[in-house]
């Protein structure tokens, strides 16, 4: 799918994305590199990531949209010059009330997969949190997960920067 130079795809672009099947992506992959010290102790967010394998569906690659978000290294924290790259995906998802969207947090292989899911969640949720804080998305709409390492865009390079993504699902 196209994108535009500097802020992604269009609204028009991704609303169409999201209706086009029944289970619908976005993916916003972001360019900076993981740690591999694993460093997570919180139970609830462990059992979230273990229970995303049974929530997650990959999108088909023609159904999704590739948008550059650049966390920093060893960061989840959603860098305010990436910000605007969010904004027309918000609105697309403005247009899509009652729609549930499934956030879904993914990374690379560098590092051990414990600290790879905790860092995938995460991401999800940092995302999350501005699309609710600042876009003005209802709670309710929001679900994050993280998948880790566990499945990457391209397969053939674990640690591909392409790897390293929060992906959008419509669910419905």
């Amino acid at each position: 799918m196209a994108q535009s130079a500097d802020d992604g795809p269009s609204v028009e672009e991704i609303t169409q994305a999201f209706k086009k099947q029944k289970t619908r992506g976005l993916v916003i992959v972001p360019n900076a590199a993981t740690s591999s010290s694993a460093q997570s102790d919180d139970t609830a967010e462990t059992a979230t990531v273990a229970a995303a394998a049974e929530e997650y569906n990959p999108v088909e690659r023609q159904s999704q949209i590739n948008v550059q978000i650049s966390f920093d290294f060893d960061s989840a924290a959603l860098r305010t010059d990436q910000e605007p790259k969010l904004a027309n995906m918000c609105e697309s998802m403005k247009l899509m009330q009652g729609t549930v969207f499934q956030i879904i947090g993914h990374t690379d292989s560098s590092g051990s997969a414990e600290y790879n899911e905790r860092l995938s969640l995460l991401r999800a949720q940092e995302v999350r949190r501005h699309l609710i804080g600042s876009c003005g998305i209802p709670e309710d709409m929001l679900k994050a997960i993280g998948m880790g390492e566990t499945a990457p865009f391209d397969e053939n390079d674990p640690r591909a920067d392409e790897n390293r993504r929060v992906e959008f699902q419509a669910l419905g």
